[in-house]
């Protein structure tokens, strides 16, 4: 099927996504109705450089869909005299490249920002717009922050909104150098862990011959300001890797054309026993010379095939995957023998942290999953390569809707950390159930380690500058697959679209990224507007409320992870239990009489932690073993609250069915459809959820409800 088939079959507003600039038949709704700019009929873009050339693309289509009017566009230096800089029009490029740009700012504006940072002003009154950057990545970034800007100004009332003009000057500097996705995607066209349809990215064993929907992809990603994506499952098989050799290294080559067109560098997710999988060699020993000189070989002909190549992502020695535990070795050789490989092409070492024993006894109530990540990795802390980057996830266990945030964060001064979330809701409704995460994030990123004292939030560590490391940043596990809207529930793509806003800066608010995607995709109709932002922002406490109680996670079916089983893994392997009896719930990670977890904090929270008078509620189960009728900070008993909050999450799961429905007539019919069929069966599965959770704990404690509800 041809490109132009495939995005015709493809286009409208589920697949357009956040980059529909208003053109959809209902996002005009509350627009206001604004002349096109003076400067908006003529662009000079006149360098020779593909991510320029992406940027002119996309701000000549963006103009058009806004205001109607098709950019004349001057791409020669020699077009582009002096007279031109008195004309009306916009002038794009990079300070060394383009003189025009680089005379319209002062030194001053220039050198505020860098790398990926840009300038945007404009002169009204002469009709003239300049967008400035250091390199042609800050300058795609612009372009698309300033149609963002566009269309949000479309809802502002009037020229005396003092929110109105917010486009006339801007000058923005990412606070994250790496701000990375990675796919869970296989070669046989499957997801692990997907929730929106096949991959985008292979079928039947090969590499799809649609690359349209993957330049799509990568507009989508750039829109938001991601700059790296990994495009195969950290879960290496056989046949993916081969993508090091020649069978796949073309077909990897032409999706990374895709992407670096708009500024995104690829990676790989590497074998770690590639040397004797595909290499012939008999072991894979990091400190073995034969080992090490494949490495270095194989990483050449990847460079040679792709200059701009990233890196390798590892996962290693969990869950069953090869790695350096086998040769006695620890993981920081292992990744140094791999950054030895890549440091002459400047490629980096993405190292998981997500390394445990998935085969512990549930009968050994000493040990304990939440430890594994800090007792693995901080005693290595400074003996990785600097081009080593360690992958932590935000929580100890495995992305669940409620869990402590990793005390690995706080605990290696000396070593590259990007901080990992998973945008796929595994655990939190996976993309049938409406379930906003910037919320949970935000939570995660003001999280205060107390490494160097007061003021030691994670995001301070995600983003270098706690401990001034040359490599940091963000990484998150994609929710998109083949899917029309992208993401299964349209509803979703607000979480990949929050991703790269908050990847870019953490300071941003839940509220702010909420009003800016519900208005770029469903546009400015107040009604609209109020109650899918109310929708989204509620959704998190709703989910919470009607599944795992006060931090103790999981309860879920084993494997596929959907739905509720209280004991669906509490006498398994994989480390995930609640220790429910008749007396009580929840797991002792004390120093005085548990698994010791808590002391692998700062002293702060670890005396926080450590008691059960001072514990936040929402962790309590988490850190706690305690009695059913514990009364907690709120006033009430954990039997109470267990029995409140199920209850109450099945009422409000119906109100999110019952607000959507109200938006019948003022939404695109196709995503209304969509929405209300997934709205309507999260209220079903709500109420199964309380039901089973609920008749689990009656049974367990014998305690009847307060209110005299129906428990079964």
């Amino acid at each position: 099927m041809s490109r132009s088939v495939i995005q015709k079959s493809l286009a409208g507003p589920q697949y357009d996504a956040w980059l529909g600039y208003l053109s959809g038949d209902y996002s005009r709704q509350g627009a206001s109705i604004k002349a096109a700019p003076a400067w908006a009929e003529r662009i000079y873009a006149i360098e020779n450089h593909k991510v320029i050339s992406t940027a002119l693309g996309e701000l000549t289509q963006g103009l058009e869909k806004l205001f109607g009017v098709k950019a004349k566009t001057v791409t020669a230096a020699n077009q582009a005299d002096e007279q031109a800089l008195n004309a009306p029009g916009v002038w794009i490029g990079t300070w060394s490249e383009n003189p025009f740009v680089a005379q319209a700012f002062s030194e001053s504006e220039r050198a505020a920002v860098q790398g990926e940072g840009y300038v945007i002003r404009e002169d009204e009154e002469q009709g003239r717009l300049w967008v400035g950057a250091e390199t042609p990545q800050g300058a795609l970034y612009a372009t698309f922050h300033l149609l963002r800007e566009l269309v949000l100004d479309q809802g502002r009332s009037s020229e005396t909104d003092p929110s109105a003009k917010k486009w006339s000057y801007i000058t923005e500097q990412p606070r994250n150098a790496l701000r990375m996705i990675n796919q869970w995607d296989n070669v046989d066209g499957s997801i692990e862990r997907g929730y929106a349809g096949e991959s985008i990215f292979y079928e039947n064993g090969e590499f799809t011959r649609d690359i349209g929907r993957i330049r799509d992809y990568a507009r989508l990603l750039a829109s938001t300001g991601i700059n790296a994506i990994s495009i195969n499952n950290v879960n290496v098989h056989q046949r993916e890797t081969l993508f090091l050799t020649e069978r796949f290294l073309s077909d990897v080559a032409r999706v990374a054309s895709e992407f670096r067109d708009y500024g995104i560098r690829l990676f790989l997710s590497a074998n770690y026993a590639s040397p004797m999988e595909i290499g012939g060699l008999l072991t894979a020993d990091p400190l073995d010379e034969q080992v090490r000189e494949w490495w270095n070989i194989q990483t050449a002909k990847v460079y040679a095939a792709i200059p701009d190549f990233g890196g390798y992502l590892i996962k290693a020695d969990s869950e069953n995957r090869p790695g350096p535990f086998t040769y006695n070795r620890d993981h920081a050789d292992g990744a140094n023998m791999l950054a030895e490989a890549l440091r002459p092409f400047g490629g980096l070492v993405i190292w998981r942290c997500f390394v445990y024993n998935c085969k512990q006894d549930w009968r050994d109530r000493s040990t304990d999953r939440a430890r594994a990540a800090y007792d693995h990795f901080k005693p290595l802390d400074g003996r990785f390569a600097d081009n080593v980057i360690l992958q932590i996830k935000n929580g100890p266990m495995d992305f669940q809707v409620r869990e402590a945030v990793s005390p690995l964060f706080g605990a290696m001064e000396k070593t590259n950390q990007v901080l990992e979330f998973q945008i796929t809701q595994e655990y939190t409704g996976q993309q049938r159930h409406l379930c906003y995460l910037i919320p949970q994030w935000k939570v995660v990123l003001d999280f205060d380690t107390y490494a160097k004292g007061q003021g030691s939030e994670v995001k301070r560590i995600a983003d270098g500058s706690l401990y001034n490391r040359p490599h940091s940043g963000f990484a998150a596990v994609s929710n998109i697959g083949a899917d029309a809207c992208w993401t299964g529930h349209p509803l979703a793509q607000a979480n990949l679209y929050g991703y790269g806003r908050l990847a870019w800066n953490p300071e941003l608010s839940s509220e702010e990224i909420a009003d800016e995607w519900v208005r770029l995709t469903f546009g400015h109709d107040e009604e609209v507007v109020g109650q899918i932002s109310g929708m989204l922002l509620n959704s998190l406490d709703i989910y919470e409320n009607y599944t795992a109680p006060l931090g103790v996670g999981w309860m879920v079916n084993p494997d596929h992870h959907y739905g509720p089983n209280v004991d669906g893994y509490e006498y398994s392997k994989w480390g995930t239990y609640h220790f429910a009896d008749c007396h009580g719930i929840g797991v002792d990670r004390t120093v005085k009489s548990g698994t010791g977890y808590a002391l692998q904090y700062h002293r702060e929270n670890a005396e926080r932690y450590e008691s059960v008078e001072t514990c936040p509620d929402e962790l309590l189960l988490f850190f706690h073993h305690v009695p059913y009728t514990h009364v907690l900070h709120s006033g009430k008993t954990v039997i109470q609250h267990i029995y409140d909050t199920h209850f109450l999450g099945a009422e409000q799961a119906e109100v999110l069915a019952e607000t959507w429905r109200k938006l019948e007539g003022k939404v695109d019919p196709e995503i209304f459809e969509k929405v209300a069929s997934r709205q309507e069966d999260q209220a079903e599965h709500a109420k199964e959820w309380r039901d089973m959770i609920n008749t689990y704990f009656y049974r367990k404690s014998g305690i009847e409800d307060e209110q005299g509800r129906t428990i079964y």
